[in-house]
C-alpha cells in the first residue's frame, strides 16, 4: 500500500498504532480470563498422562468450537495427525498471489504419573489459547484488511513429558509451512529463554553372553533447569540365571550384581564427568527371594549434557559401564530408549529481545543473563520445533516458589494465583507476535536469526550469501504497511 492508496486522512485515519493493537489483545485476554481460568482448571482437574489425553483434547477442541468466543469462528481439527492432538485455525485474507505469514501458538496438557499437573501443562494450554485469542481480536480491530494476510494457529501438541509429541507431529508434517511458533512454560522465574539440551534415545542388545549387538543409538534423556523427566530414557535389563541362593549359588548366574555393578560405574565414573553433566537412575527391580540368586534386573537411568557433542561423549562412557558389568558377571544386557531424540532448544536472540521488550512492559520481571549462563539445562521436545520453524519457549514466575514435578506444584498450578502471572505471560507472547507481523524486517531477521543459529549447530556454518533465501518461507512482507502505522 502506497501512501497516496491510503484513504483521506492519512495513516492515522486508516490504521491504528502498533502499540493500540497490543493494548487491544490484552484487553482480549482480560475479557476471556474468566473462560480461559475454567480452561485451565478442567484440564488441571483431570490429569491424563502422556498420549492419553482424550479429556484434555476434547475440553481443547470444545473450546475453540465453541460459538460464545469472540469475533469470527475458528476452523477446528480434531484428532490432528494424533489422536490427542488437534489445530484450530483462523486468518486474515492475503492479497490475490500472496502467502499469509503463519503464527502458532502451542498448547501441552499431559501431566506426571501420581502427582498430576506438577509441571502446570494446564497453564501452557491456557497461555497459548490465551494468546492466540488476543492475536486474533487485535487483527480483527483492524479497521481495513491489511496488505498481508495472517494465519494465527493454535497446535495441541501432546506427550512432551513422555514419547515427543511434538516430534511425532512435526514427522507427520504439522509444523510445514509456518513462519514463527510460540509457547511459554511454568517456572520459578521469569526468562526468555533458557538453555534446553539435547536428549538421544537408543537400543542396545546383547545377543550372547560377551558378545554385543548395537541395534539403534543409545538412549539419552535430559531435561530443563527445573529438573523434570521428559520421558523414561534408558531402560537396561540384565538376564541371567536363577539358583538357590544357599544350596548352589555357584549355578546361578546373578542379574542384580550385574545391575549392582553397574549402579557402581556410573558412581565411579562421576570423578570425571563434567560439571554440566548428570546421569541418575533407580533399580527398578531387583529380584524375588533373598534364597534366589535374581536371574532379571532392570534399571532405569537419566543421561544429561549441555550439547550433541558432549551428549556423545557421555554416552560411550555409560554404554562402556552397562557393558562391562554384563561382561564382568556373565549376564546377558539389554538396553532400550524411546523412539524421538529430543533436541536441544535452538534460541532466537531477536525473538527474546522482543519478548522481553513486551514483557517488561506489562512488569515482568526476568532474570539476570548470569543466571541464566549458570543455571542446568535440560531439554524438551520443543527444541525439535526450533529446528525446523523460528520460535520462543520463555519460562514464567506462576506465583509460587514451588519446585517443578512435585506435588506442590501441582497445587500452585491449580490456583487461582497462578492465573494473573499466566495471563501476563499469554500478553506478551501475543504482543510479541504483533511486532513479527508488522514491524518492519523483523520477520527476517527471525529468519537469518533461525537460519545461522541452525548452522552454526550443525557445524555447517558458512559465509551468508547476499540475498540468499532463508528456507523457511516465503510470506508477505507487511514492512510498508507497518512503516505507516509506526509514523504516527
Amino acid at each position: 500500500m502506497r501512501p497516496q492508496d491510503l484513504p483521506q486522512g492519512g495513516p492515522a485515519a486508516a490504521l491504528p498504532a502498533l502499540e493500540t493493537l497490543k493494548q487491544r489483545a490484552c484487553e482480549s485476554v482480560e475479557l476471556n480470563a474468566a473462560r480461559l481460568g475454567a480452561l485451565s482448571r478442567d484440564i488441571w482437574s483431570r490429569p491424563e498422562l502422556a498420549y492419553e489425553e482424550r479429556q484434555a483434547h476434547d475440553t481443547m477442541t470444545r473450546f475453540f468450537s465453541s460459538g460464545e468466543l469472540p469475533g469470527a469462528a475458528w476452523a477446528v481439527q480434531p484428532r490432528y495427525k494424533l489422536d490427542t492432538a488437534f489445530r484450530a485455525d483462523w486468518g486474515t485474507a492475503a492479497p490475490q498471489g500472496a502467502r499469509p505469514l503463519r503464527v502458532a501458538f502451542l498448547c501441552e496438557y499431559d501431566a506426571l504419573p501420581g502427582i498430576g499437573h506438577a509441571c502446570g501443562h494446564n497453564l501452557i494450554a491456557e497461555a497459548g489459547a490465551a494468546a492466540a485469542l488476543g492475536l486474533k481480536a487485535a487483527l480483527e480491530s483492524l479497521p481495513q484488511p491489511a496488505p498481508v494476510g495472517v494465519q494465527v494457529t493454535v497446535l495441541g501438541t501432546p506427550a512432551e513429558e513422555q514419547g515427543g509429541g511434538k516430534i511425532d507431529l512435526i514427522n507427520a508434517g504439522a509444523f510445514d509451512g509456518l513462519d514463527v511458533v510460540f509457547m511459554a512454560h511454568p517456572s520459578q522465574e521469569n526468562a526468555a529463554y533458557l538453555p534446553d539440551v539435547a536428549e538421544h534415545d537408543c537400543a542396545v542388545a546383547q545377543s550372547m553372553r560377551g558378545q554385543f549387538r548395537i541395534s539403534g543409538k543409545v538412549g539419552i534423556y535430559v531435561r530443563q533447569r527445573d529438573v523434570r523427566p521428559v520421558l523414561a530414557g534408558v531402560t537396561v535389563k540384565y538376564y541371567g540365571k536363577a539358583s538357590h541362593a544357599a544350596a548352589y549359588p555357584w549355578e546361578g548366574v546373578n542379574a542384580l550384581d550385574a545391575a549392582v555393578l553397574a549402579y557402581n560405574n556410573l558412581s565411579v565414573l562421576r570423578q570425571q564427568m563434567k560439571p554440566t553433566w548428570r546421569v541418575h537412575g533407580v533399580i527398578k527391580h531387583g529380584g524375588v527371594k533373598p534364597n534366589i540368586i535374581p536371574s532379571y534386573t532392570e534399571l532405569e537411568f537419566y543421561l544429561r549434557a549441555p550439547s550433541v557433542k558432549d551428549l556423545a561423549v557421555l554416552t560411550e562412557k555409560v554404554e562402556n559401564c552397562f557393558r562391562s558389568a554384563a561382561l564382568a558377571t556373565g549376564c546377558k544386557v539389554e538396553i532400550k530408549g524411546g523412539e524421538n531424540d529430543y533436541y536441544n532448544v535452538l534460541p532466537n536472540k531477536i525473538l527474546q529481545k522482543v519478548y522481553k521488550e513486551n514483557g517488561k512492559k506489562l512488569g515482568i520481571e526476568f532474570i539476570s543473563e548470569d543466571s541464566i549462563l549458570n543455571g542446568l539445562s535440560g531439554s524438551t521436545d520443543f527444541g525439535n520445533v526450533t529446528f525446523v520453524v523460528p520460535g520462543i519457549h520463555p519460562y514464567f514466575y506462576i506465583g509460587s516458589d514451588a519446585l517443578n514435578h512435585t506435588e506442590q506444584y501441582t497445587e500452585a498450578a491449580g490456583s487461582q494465583n497462578a492465573q494473573f502471572y499466566t495471563l501476563r505471560t499469554a500478553k506478551a507472547l501475543a504482543m510479541t507476535a504483533l511486532d513479527v507481523i508488522f514491524k518492519p524486517g523483523l520477520l527476517e531477521e527471525v529468519r537469518e536469526d533461525f537460519r545461522q543459529v541452525k548452522l552454526k549447530e550443525e557445524g555447517q556454518i558458512n559465509p551468508v550469501e547476499p540475498n540468499k533465501e532463508s528456507g523457511i518461507g516465503t510470506a508477505a512482507c507487511a514492512s510498508h504497511y507497518t512503516s505507516l502505522i509506526l509514523s504516527q
